[in-house]
């Protein structure tokens, strides 16, 4: 039975009655481009094939009610005129600042009841967090008819995790998740929206990304992500521009130079001016063909998160470090950092080799063993029934 039958059957048996439709929404994997999507600068996801799964049904009294499989415990219910940002700390927060992000907008959403079940590891940086809103979004767009865009509904989402969660994240999840395609990467320029699809079929080309989830769980509206935010804006505002996207790659050791003794400042101006060089990079080197010579790119990416924004940690250190020695092509942690996963690219016959490599570093440090799975450039969201 597929996963869309499942939560359709689980719909029922908890709600008595048949939902309107199922939804699907995948989770992502940044190739490059971290920290840059609140600098207004470029990233490069693509979607993963897991997904969230959400059985929803149309309500018209102002209810919603929520359940997920992932989660303990029953039925949670609320009122729509009751949703109000920062009361609530639970997963609901989501999907129930998804219903509001609406609202806000606008939208005659009269209340819905929904299932989830996701496939998406939470935590891992894998922006499982964004599959869940964004399914929600899509679910609800489809049976009121609001008619929106994928980068209304991606807004929409960030908007949700901003205001209602209090995550200061950027658009990059939510676009990627609502709006990627199958063996493509998404070229996404964060200031305008403007999207490409990069043709990224490592399959083809006798190549994989791993994904290593390190099982360190990051949490996004900890302090240490807004201080990063916050340090990026300073340094924008005394270099005088609207965001570091603006101070181009040529320039930086000029720019750098005025930020004077501003030592902190002057590390984040230097990693998101470098990154959003980086997109640029592997956006020609895959136009060009020349999918093995991004992973010079990605190793690179990641010491500049490790040393400048100082995002790393151990464990991903070590993914990367054990990962190139073993012969990948290159490895980089990805997503917001603090924990969570590091993806490596590499020969098809060399996975087996570093995979193993990986797991025995870790347990030669004494830490818990990684999850190492295939990321392979999937689909957005999308009805699934």
């Amino acid at each position: 039975m597929g996963a869309a039958q499942q939560v359709r059957d689980a719909f029922e048996e908890l709600y008595g009655t048949a939902p309107d439709g199922v939804w699907a929404a995948p989770g992502r994997v940044n190739l490059i481009g971290e920290h840059t999507d609140y600098n207004d600068g470029f990233v490069m996801p693509f979607a993963l094939p897991h997904v969230a799964t959400a059985a929803v049904a149309r309500r018209t009294d102002g209810v919603l009610r929520l359940h997920s499989s992932d989660v303990e415990g029953g039925v949670v219910e609320f009122s729509l005129d009751a949703l109000e940002p920062g009361t609530d700390h639970e997963w609901t927060a989501y999907p129930a600042g998804v219903v509001w992000a609406l609202r806000e907008a606008g939208h005659p959403v009269t209340g819905a009841d929904v299932h989830l079940a996701s496939t998406v590891p939470t935590g891992a940086g894998l922006s499982s967090s964004a599959a869940l809103e964004v399914v929600i979004a899509l679910a609800l767009d489809d049976l009121f008819e609001l008619g929106l865009q994928r980068w209304q509904l991606a807004r929409l989402c960030q908007r949700a995790e901003n205001v209602y969660v209090g995550a200061p994240t950027g658009i990059m999840d939510q676009t990627a998740s609502a709006c990627c395609e199958q063996g493509h990467a998404l070229f996404l320029d964060t200031r305008d929206l403007s999207q490409k699809q990069i043709p990224f079929d490592l399959a083809a080309e006798g190549m994989r990304l791993l994904v290593v989830d390190t099982q360190v769980k990051h949490a996004h509206s900890g302090g240490e992500y807004g201080k990063r935010r916050a340090g990026c804006e300073k340094g924008a505002a005394l270099l005088g521009v609207d965001a570091l996207r603006d101070i181009p790659y040529d320039e930086l050791d000029s720019a750098l130079d005025r930020l004077g003794d501003e030592a902190e400042v002057r590390r984040l101006v230097r990693h998101v001016v470098t990154e959003d060089h980086r997109v640029e990079r592997v956006v020609a080197l895959l136009e060009a063909g020349d999918t093995r010579g991004i992973g010079p790119v990605l190793t690179e990416g990641h010491a500049s998160l490790r040393d400048d924004f100082q995002v790393s940690c151990p464990e991903l250190d070590l993914v990367v470090e054990a990962a190139n020695a073993a012969g990948a092509l290159g490895a980089r942690m990805t997503g917001g950092g603090f924990g969570g996963s590091a993806i490596v690219l590499a020969e098809a016959a060399d996975v087996d080799t570093i995979a193993k490599a990986v797991e025995e570093a870790f347990a030669a440090a004494g830490f818990k063993a990684p999850r190492v799975f295939e990321a392979v450039p999937s689909a957005g969201a999308r009805r699934a029934d």
